[in-house]
This record gives structure tokens, C-alpha cells and sequence, in this order.
């Protein structure tokens, strides 16, 4: 193996575990929207109902506290917990238009869907160069994302030859792994590799994917700042917080 000081990593390092959403390609923010556009229809048709003010999802603080990172039904609780509004569980099964913790979560599940049919994938043009950097110095590489579509966005962004294995949110649920801040994916992705977390490092945009990173024992956490809460990544457990993975590469 080349030295791994070129990929910005300390030696001893020898696999790359990366989030999806926000790390790899701007699709956090996808989610975000989709996430919105279920929420705002929720809270409108209950404000409505209630005659109390209609008061909006925010796509920013409210998507990076209570969502970003976690598995679907995960992020529907926290926020609706966070509006004191207790919904049934329902189950896999459930419609989009039913009203329940999976019936929302089938809905915004059906909105991410539709966006990216319509507007496409792009990655990260400093993520791409990254992780072929990575795959150059012979590091393993693998996506972990809550996301069930992880292979139609690698497709649509153009990676899907790039990486040794997937974790996502199907094999999560077909596997009983907890979600992020859970740090269970992640270490599933390592033991994917054949490596030990000591020796892989974690790259996560996400407060709870970082969070994972820390409670895994990871050898490094690298928290990738899109959202300008870089001091909050250090607090909750990384090692070192870049605004582009390009960052981390040597000088040519």
C-alpha cells in the first residue's frame, strides 16, 4: 500500500467507510426538500384541523437535528416528538397517504424518488477525486447511508464501480442494525471489508454519523462541514472537519 498521508490519513489506516447524503453527492439536500415538502403537508392539513398556527418544517436546523443521518422512520419520530405529536407506528405496508410514522416516512420516501428521477445526481466533483485518490493508494472503501436507495444514486451519480461494499438502510433492516448515532452500519461495512474500525476511517457530514463514528472506536472521524456547524462536528466526536474531502489531498 502507497502511503495513505496523501488521502489526509494518519498510517494504520486502511479502509474508507463514507455517508451517501452530503459526503458523496449533494443529495442531503434532496432529502431535505422531500422531507419538507411531507412535513409542511402534515403540519398544514393538522393546522388546519386544530386551528393552531401553521408553523413550517425548516429544511436546515430542523432536517440537520432531527433527521440527517438517521433511518427514515427514526427522523419521522424525533421530529414529530419535537412538535409533541405522537402518531401510530402503522408498518412497512403502509400507503403514503396513511397517517403514521411509516405512512410519512413511504411519503417522503416517494418525494426523494421523484426529485431524483427528475433532476438527476451529480457528485461531489472534490469526493470524486477523493475517493479515486483512495482506491489509487490501495485503500478499501465502502458507503454506509440510512438512505434504501443508495444503489440508484451511486448509478445515477456515476460511481457504482467505485466502491468494495454497501451498507444501506435494506440491508440495515434486513440485518437488525441499528441506525446512526448507533455506530452498528459502520462497523457491519468494516467487518465487510475485512477490516477492524480501528483501522478504518469514517467520513460523515451528518451530526449523527459522526456520533457513530466516535462510539465505534474508529481509528479516524472526518466530519465534512456543508451545513457551517463545523465546531458542532468536533464536539460530537470528530478528529478533523474539512468543507471538501478534496481538502485532505497532497499537493500534486
Amino acid at each position: 500500500m502507497s502511503d495513505v498521508t496523501a488521502v489526509g490519513l494518519k498510517s494504520g489506516i486502511s479502509a474508507c467507510l463514507f455517508d451517501l447524503d452530503g459526503v458523496l453527492t449533494p443529495t442531503a439536500r434532496v432529502h431535505a426538500q422531500a422531507w419538507k415538502k411531507v412535513f409542511d403537508e402534515y403540519l398544514q392539513a393538522m393546522a388546519a384541523n386544530t386551528g393552531e398556527p401553521f408553523r413550517p418544517f425548516d429544511e436546515v436546523n430542523d432536517y440537520d437535528t432531527y433527521v440527517d443521518g438517521k433511518p427514515r422512520e427514526d427522523g419521522v419520530r424525533s421530529f414529530l416528538a419535537s412538535r409533541n405529536i405522537d402518531l401510530p407506528e402503522g408498518s412497512e405496508s403502509d400507503s403514503p397517504e396513511d397517517k403514521s410514522v411509516h405512512g410519512l416516512g413511504n411519503r417522503k420516501d416517494r418525494a426523494f424518488l421523484d426529485l431524483i428521477r427528475k433532476n438527476g445526481v451529480k457528485p461531489y466533483d472534490g469526493s470524486l477525486r477523493y475517493v479515486h485518490a483512495a482506491r489509487d493508494v490501495g485503500l478499501r472503501l465502502a458507503v454506509v447511508t440510512s438512505s434504501r436507495h443508495c444503489t440508484e444514486v451511486l448509478k445515477a451519480a456515476g460511481m457504482s464501480d467505485l466502491f468494495d461494499a454497501r451498507v444501506d438502510g435494506n440491508v440495515a433492516g434486513a440485518e437488525g442494525l441499528k441506525g446512526k448515532p448507533a455506530p452498528d452500519t459502520y462497523l457491519e461495512a468494516a467487518k465487510m471489508l475485512g477490516k477492524t474500525a480501528a483501522s478504518s476511517a469514517v467520513y460523515e457530514d451528518s451530526l449523527a454519523g459522526v456520533e457513530a463514528g466516535r462510539a465505534g472506536a474508529f481509528g479516524m472521524v472526518i466530519g465534512v462541514d456543508r451545513a457551517g456547524q463545523s465546531a458542532e462536528l468536533y464536539k460530537r466526536g470528530a478528529n478533523v472537519v474539512v468543507t471538501d474531502l478534496s481538502e485532505l489531498l497532497a499537493p500534486q
